[in-house]
């Protein structure tokens, strides 16, 4: 866009501005204990407000499930006799983390950033020596919450960029494009929305998720992702006379925690290291349950944790005669980049629009997932965009103005760019 002199960067700025403050207010955080879809209903309410401008836009084939997976088609606007292009498609997700409070979000808005300490309540600070990207936005507008919350921008942010780049591009007639799907899911935080994908409704060929971090950068490589639900049981008696017959359920998860390797764990690694997580434990003496994530970026790695997992429950059980602990393994995810190295033209077109937009990407890998990992895998290529955001789920999360004003070019760019590729 900023190539064709048709950047209008207060447009986008207000736009933008308006969109996502307004989409923060709806408490969206998914709930993986729920058997609800979506599991909440502030998801349901999003996805209603965003149709109904959908609507106003008047794009083709709008639908909005019960389950919360709202579809929009923009539809091309090529000279008659055009070469089609592939349909593309854009996603982004509805659900906030429930790792951090998402109810009653109040953006704060820290204009012409000074580049110095920003104090939140409750003791939250941003503060640049921790947070170093802080003082590349002097001068911007940085946007976080009260502290009191989490942000929201993940993945809100990308919502109110794939919105306003629709109304760009329905009101710029002159950038030609061809036809683009809108793709808005639920429960993504939760790894549900790709459960419950209806497939049948996808169009676009290519798809980008506006889900990532940083400016500029591009995610083409995630984890190999499963998690392992343990069931401990153990035999229940009166503690007064349990010597030598209580078998303590609780007792026998900590003792499985104790066999994960501390340098295996996600606070003890980073880049393409990956770990066992625990998440969730509940329980009593008789039976508890543990939820664990195990994370590779290599498959065979992440099968060595699920034997490794397995060993070290059978080593359990062995301590403790009489008790009993189950294994359930469940994949979730893919490595998109197998499926991304297959089609080098959909990451090149987008390095190519970021570049249009004033910045050289950079490729980085997820640690994570995201909706485009399980879409790869299921044959619509996928790559991760940036959507501007730091500090996800948390209440230190924050994201500059600029970035998601050059997250949203970025989508106008590769609509345009499609179709000349064309």
């Amino acid at each position: 866009m900023d190539k064709e002199n048709t950047t209008h960067d207060n447009w986008f700025r207000e736009r933008l501005l308006k969109r996502f403050t307004d989409y923060i207010k709806i408490d969206t955080t998914s709930d993986r204990h729920s058997q609800s879809q979506p599991t909440t209903p502030g998801q349901l309410e999003l996805a209603e407000k965003l149709f109904g401008e959908l609507k106003n836009f008047s794009l083709a084939d709008l639908e909005l499930g019960a389950g919360g997976f709202l579809f929009a088609t923009l539809p091309a606007n090529l000279p008659l006799g055009s070469k089609e292009p592939p349909v593309i498609g854009f996603i982004a997700h509805l659900d906030t983390s429930e790792a951090a409070p998402g109810k009653d979000i109040r953006a704060q808005l820290h204009e012409d950033y000074n580049g110095g300490v920003i104090k939140l309540k409750d003791g939250v600070v941003l503060d640049p020596d921790e947070f170093p990207d802080l003082l590349d936005y002097r001068g911007d507008t940085v946007i976080t919450s009260d502290g009191t919350t989490l942000l929201g921008a993940d993945d809100k942010a990308g919502i109110a960029e794939i919105m306003t780049a629709v109304e760009y591009l329905q009101s710029h007639k002159e950038i030609k494009h061809g036809n683009i799907q809108i793709i808005f899911t639920p429960d993504e935080e939760q790894g549900l929305s790709m459960e419950r994908f209806p497939m049948e409704k996808v169009k676009a060929e290519y798809c980008y998720t506006l889900d990532g971090g940083k400016e500029g950068t591009i995610e083409d490589e995630c984890f190999e992702a499963y998690k392992a639900e343990l069931i401990f049981r153990g035999i229940s008696i009166h503690p007064g006379d349990a010597r030598g017959k209580l078998v303590n359920a609780i007792e026998m998860v900590n003792s499985f925690l104790t066999l994960l390797p501390q340098a295996e764990s996600a606070q003890a690694t980073d880049e393409r290291y990956g770990f066992y997580f625990p998440l969730e434990i509940k329980g009593s003496p008789e039976e508890a349950e543990l939820l664990l994530y195990l994370r590779d970026f290599e498959r065979e790695v992440v099968k060595r944790r699920i034997e490794a997992v397995k060993t070290f429950a059978q080593s359990v059980e062995a301590a403790y005669p009489g008790g009993k602990v189950t294994v359930n393994v469940k994949k979730q995810y893919s490595n998109m980049l197998q499926h991304l190295r297959k089609v080098p033209e959909v990451t090149a077109l987008l390095e190519e629009a970021i570049r249009e937009s004033g910045i050289e990407p950079q490729t980085e890998i997820v640690r994570g997932g995201t909706d485009g990992a399980r879409l790869s895998e299921l044959g619509v290529p996928t790559p991760n965009v940036f959507a501007g955001g730091f500090n996800f789920h948390s209440r230190k999360e924050w994201v500059p103005l600029s970035a998601m004003v050059r997250a949203t070019k970025t989508v106008i760019n590769l609509s345009r760019l499609w179709a000349e590729r064309a």
